[in-house]
């Protein structure tokens, strides 16, 4: 028996307790555990004593918090493969009272998908009754939702088409852009026709989601003219394209180096006025980024500003990255100085260029005067500064 058992059996909560805590007779509350725990389990290598902070910590699937850390801890097992440590904390919980219900279920089922172990998924669907929880589409879509996260399309299918009849459950919205999400990530965008017309046969009308799921798929696989098809019965369905489908589109476009046709379209898109956010700036610019167009990426981010938009961390970390690549440093320079004034620091990689091409430039002081910026703000890595402060050339 590990030293971990020995010393829950014999004192369980001052055990636990030390675990979140390192003053035991201050008994934490529910949401400062689970903090405790999310930032003990960010940091923490030791498979086993992932395991002992999760269970220190009483996590349950109803508060947000408790969700990310079972996600971050799950990450971690799998990282280490630690698959039997997972299976056997999953079961542990489901003895619990306050988690013999479908809500607790459900989530187990994702969690088994996230760490690719799809057949305790399914295992834990059926086994539902014999616990005594009442099983329904809630559950149904959280295993369908695992197939997804364990990329077994093919069960995902199977699921779709087998379990419904068998259990008795009709399928809902969520089921149906949960299918339709499968198809699209596997390449089978064409399937997502015949999901419709079970949709319209079972009067589930589709939303907003159900179509851009279904766009991004067809761009995903190049079928431009099918993307025309969806947006035409988009409008048979009385769905107006929405701020939602713009950006999908325009991110596809970005990501298949199109960037030219996802500007046509973001201008077609402010000639009616419809109005873009943060997000469709964002993915544009990343995109004009990576197709070399760097002139327009840096209007559209100044554009982006005057408009009263803020660019999040990653636009600003996208022009640096970029922009020290083409060789433009004094603009580079400048958008890291604004970073820096919101706190965002790009990564030591980019900096190193910018403060090099600075200096291939012959803008020694400006490089020095970056570094001591740098080394004020953020003390984290001020000994590689040190180091590469003492190689720059001496004025």
């Amino acid at each position: 028996m590990s030293i971990f058992c020995r010393l829950r059996q014999a004192y369980p909560k001052r055990y636990y307790s030390t675990i979140l805590s390192s003053d035991s007779s201050k008994p934490l509350s529910s949401i400062e555990k689970s903090r405790a725990a999310l930032s003990l389990i960010k940091t923490e290598k030791n498979p086993e004593r992932i395991l002992e902070i999760c269970r220190a910590a009483s996590l349950t699937p109803v508060t947000h918090i408790d969700r990310v850390t079972f996600s971050l801890a799950v990450s971690k097992l799998s990282k280490f493969s630690h698959f039997e440590g997972i299976r056997q904390f999953l079961e542990e919980l489901k003895t619990r009272p306050d988690l013999r219900n479908e809500r607790y279920v459900s989530h187990a089922i994702v969690l088994y998908g996230q760490a690719d172990m799809l057949d305790y998924a399914i295992r834990s669907f059926k086994e539902m009754e014999e616990l005594g929880i009442h099983r329904s589409v809630k559950s149904l879509n959280a295993l369908l939702f695992a197939g997804i996260l364990a990329k077994n399309f093919k069960e995902v299918s199977r699921i779709y088409l087998e379990f419904p009849k068998i259990y008795q459950i009709e399928p809902n919205l969520d089921t149906y852009n949960t299918v339709i999400k499968a198809f699209c990530e596997s390449g089978s965008s064409s399937s997502v026709y015949s999901v419709l017309a079970e949709m319209d046969r079972k009067c589930v009308r589709p939303n907003a989601t159900t179509f851009n799921t279904w766009i991004a798929g067809f761009y995903k696989e190049e079928k431009f003219q099918e993307v025309g098809k969806v947006l035409e019965l988009m409008k048979k369905h009385g769905i107006k394209p929405s701020l939602s489908t713009y950006n999908i589109r325009i991110q596809s476009l970005c990501k298949l180096k199109r960037s030219s046709e996802a500007k046509a379209l973001f201008d077609g898109m402010i000639s009616m006025g419809r109005k873009p956010n943060s997000d469709t700036y964002s993915q544009l610019i990343h995109g004009l980024c990576k197709d070399d167009h760097f002139e327009e990426a840096k209007k559209l981010f100044e554009d982006m500003k005057k408009r009263g938009f803020k660019p999040d961390s990653n636009c600003y970390f996208t022009l640096v990255h970029f922009l020290c690549q083409c060789g433009d440093f004094e603009t580079a320079l400048l958008i890291a100085k604004e970073s820096m004034d919101k706190n965002w620091i790009p990564v030591i990689s980019s900096m190193k260029k910018l403060v090099n091409g600075l200096v291939s430039i012959s803008k020694v002081h400006e490089a020095k005067d970056l570094i001591k910026q740098i080394k004020e703000k953020f003390t984290e890595n001020s000994d590689k500064w040190d180091e590469i402060e003492a190689g720059l050339p001496q004025q």
